[in-house]
């Protein structure tokens, strides 16, 4: 006698998991714009790649010792592959509770995080739903309460030293649900669709006298621009999973190896004419710095993060001759470049995650200083920019500088570590010192320029005087600056210098002595 019942039975339970909360909840999750969990890890993942851990876990109703319905666990996880590449990835089912945990069955979500660490693969949360203890109906169903902790956390915290973590917030995410979110190297969300918030409206309402909409709360408008909680904003959830994907190509499973490199096309030698005239020689105009970006690197290789917080300061993910690199990049267009508490700490996070994975980095400098001003005073910059100034030196992946214009003072000096080789190539636009000529006269000549007959004629001489003194050449005299280099040469010299890097990188990889944080 063969075990067919059995394995019968296995299938019939497998089919019941897959109808998930049932026809109706399936259509109002599709009512709502949004795709079922099981939709989204189809189009997450390589077609076929999925094999999903615990789909039998669930809730079922016996008469006569035969099951005749099931209420699976509105947890959904396995592993998969992207691009052939293994990851793990685990989603809530809202179509289930609304993907509270008070509808979860024993502790999936605690073991795809302990298998992602373990097997050292990617994670990636589809995160629906609160994800924490669920509501007070708690009450009901236990008869008792309980002392609150949060489940895995030892190996959350962990895995962000060790693998690649990225969330997608795919509709409205509370409390344990928003902050599985924003502890990734990489969060994304959809306008219109997802809202995150430590609790939803009606506790706010209740709590703090707020009547508020959910998007008005915490849409990605907030959290994607104002906040900083998440990465990026995108339009469709397609569009998510496209960014995922991207993300992740750049990044190696985990810190025991190297990021991986791809075959280029794109020649390294490519010398762009559009780049000797491309900054302008009138300093008090701007230019867009994402166009030296894309002229310089791997063509259509720049993948950028967090692309509407922190604005003075671009940041992302590209290649060089193939090899994966972090980009940092000045944006004169934004506040004239300066950088303030949100660049500074969009800083801070996007080195850790460049030194966590051995991403070596390049810096395009164009920095006039911390911003100034009371706004900026009350915001922290200078605790916000000391922190950025400490993950800069603390960070030990190569590192290089190109200089386009301005370095000025300590958010300046911070564009690499002074102490180390500092390697740098500074363009013939280079302009630097403690303090910009046009603001500083009037600080260092303020009496010589009062007690003029006429301040303003004395002013302007006194900076004609100081402008001829000002020539990236004077510098490079003293060796001041190491070399001044003709801009179309950026991209041969750099994709000369990331072979180099990539050999450097130690051959013993791992976790960092610094753990990286969220």
């Amino acid at each position: 006698m063969s075990w067919q019942p059995e394995v019968d039975e296995i299938k019939r339970r497998v089919e019941l998991a897959k109808q998930m909360g049932g026809e109706a909840n399936v259509a109002r999750q599709h009512a709502n714009g949004r795709l079922t969990v099981r939709e989204r890890i189809d189009r997450l993942l390589d077609p076929g790649s999925f094999h999903e851990t615990g789909a039998l876990a669930g809730r079922g109703v016996y008469e006569d010792g035969e099951m005749v319905s099931f209420t699976p666990s509105n947890f959904v996880f396995g592993a998969g592959r992207i691009d052939g590449r293994r990851v793990v990835v685990g989603g809530d089912d809202f179509t289930v509770r609304g993907g509270a945990a008070d509808a979860a069955i024993g502790h999936k979500m605690s073991y795809a995080e302990r298998m992602a660490r373990e097997l050292r693969l990617p994670i990636i949360r589809l995160v629906d739903g609160t994800g924490g203890g669920g509501s007070v109906k708690t009450l009901e169903m236990t008869g008792r309460t309980y002392v609150p902790a949060n489940p895995a956390w030892d190996i959350i915290v962990a895995s962000l030293s060790e693998i690649p973590v990225v969330s997608a917030c795919l509709g409205p995410c509370a409390g344990l649900g928003a902050v599985r979110v924003v502890h990734s190297h990489f969060s994304v969300m959809v306008r219109g669709v997802s809202q995150l918030f430590v609790a939803g409206p009606p506790v706010v309402e209740r709590g703090v006298g707020e009547k508020v909409t959910k998007e008005e709360l915490g849409g990605s408008s907030i959290h994607a621009r104002l906040s900083g909680a998440v990465n990026n904003e995108v339009e469709t959830e397609d569009e998510a999973f496209a960014q995922i994907r991207r993300f992740l190509s750049y990044l190696p499973s985990n810190v025991w190896r190297l990021p991986p490199r791809v075959e280029s096309r794109d020649d390294p030698r490519r010398r762009e004419e559009e780049l000797i005239s491309i900054i302008p020689r009138d300093r008090r105009r701007a230019y867009d710095v994402r166009r030296i970006l894309n002229l310089v690197l791997d063509r259509d290789s720049f993948f950028e993060i967090g692309g509407l917080y922190g604005r003075p300061l671009v940041t992302g993910l590209a290649r060089l001759n193939g090899y994966a690199v972090g980009v940092l990049a000045g944006d004169p267009m934004q506040g004239g470049g300066a950088l303030d508490a949100e660049g500074s700490e969009k800083l801070t996070r996007f080195a850790d995650l460049c030194d966590t994975f051995h991403l070596p980095v390049v810096n395009f400098v164009d920095q006039p200083g911390f911003l100034i001003g009371t706004r900026a005073e009350r915001a922290g910059t200078a605790r916000y920019g000391a922190r950025a100034m400490a993950a800069v030196y603390q960070a030990t992946v190569p590192w290089v500088s190109i200089i386009l214009r301005r370095v000025f003072g300590v958010a300046g000096a911070a564009h690499g570590n002074a102490q180390a080789l500092n390697l740098r190539y500074a363009w013939p636009s280079g302009d630097w010192g403690s303090l910009p000529i046009e603001g500083g006269v009037q600080a260092a000549y303020r009496r010589d320029i009062e007690s003029s007959p006429d301040p303003d004629a004395r002013r302007k001489e006194i900076e004609e005087m100081l402008n001829e003194l000002r020539s990236p050449f004077r510098t490079a005299e003293a060796f001041g600056i190491e070399e001044i280099i003709d801009p179309r040469d950026t991209r041969p010299l750099l994709c000369d210098w990331v072979e180099l890097a990539y050999e450097l990188l130690p051959a013993e990889l791992g976790v960092k002595r610094r753990g990286m944080r969220p």
